[in-house]
């Protein structure tokens, strides 16, 4: 995963680290605002998670980030043409790899938060709409500010996360080039085994996806 991705992950899904229900209550953009300020919150004042203590971590993103994400869109957007090609057996266990890919990423990221002060953006969205797109600037010191964007899908649990772009760049496109060759070299099932050994690994050895 690139350097940016591993910068900025930590304000781009901090916002989900949040009870669950806020989606079915409040509007995306609102979802995002007020979660946001709550966890950075909870952060500053836990010296754990300011550590990075792994199981901590990886507990709070299983109990808080699962409910307020659309994997099974995440994981169809990132096979791409191939997701069709796959029987739904093998589409359960790309979900399900995947899913634990990302919440291995999401746990080593947070521990790397630091003081980042979050602006977001009007909603340009109409009430009867099911798609949005949620906007904000993470400002950092020293640089610039960074453009983050959230793609999110009303459904019958509420409002969730299908895709995040950084800079302009694509959370799930990161992906999509290495799972397309994995693929192309050893067909849905070879994706499906090399997901299954980097969830095997631990720490940093199991993010790295040739990305």
């Amino acid at each position: 995963m690139s350097g940016l991705w591993r910068n900025v992950l930590p304000s781009a899904f901090i916002w989900a680290l949040a009870p669950v229900g806020f989606a079915q209550e409040i509007a995306p953009d609102a979802l995002i605002k007020r979660v946001s300020e709550e966890v950075i919150t909870t952060i500053r004042q836990d010296k754990d998670l300011q550590a990075g203590n792994p199981a901590k971590m990886q507990a709070l993103v299983e109990a808080k980030i699962l409910p307020h994400f659309d994997f099974r869109r995440t994981t169809q957007i990132a096979l791409g043409a191939h997701w069709r090609r796959a029987t739904p057996e093998q589409q359960e266990e790309l979900v399900r790899e995947f899913r634990t890919l990302l919440v291995r990423t999401y746990s080593g990221t947070l521990a790397s938060y630091r003081d980042q002060a979050i602006e977001f953006k009007p909603l340009r969205a109409r009430p009867d709409d099911t798609e949005v797109t949620v906007r904000s600037h993470v400002k950092q010191p020293g640089t610039e500010p960074l453009a983050i964007e959230y793609d999110m899908e009303k459904g019958g649990s509420g409002w969730k996360v299908y895709d995040v772009r950084v800079g302009g760049m694509s959370l799930v496109a990161t992906y999509r080039s290495a799972f397309a060759e994995e693929v192309r070299n050893r067909g849905i099932e070879g994706l499906i085994a090399l997901l299954s050994s980097k969830n095997r690994q631990n720490g940093a050895k199991a993010l790295s996806l040739k990305i």
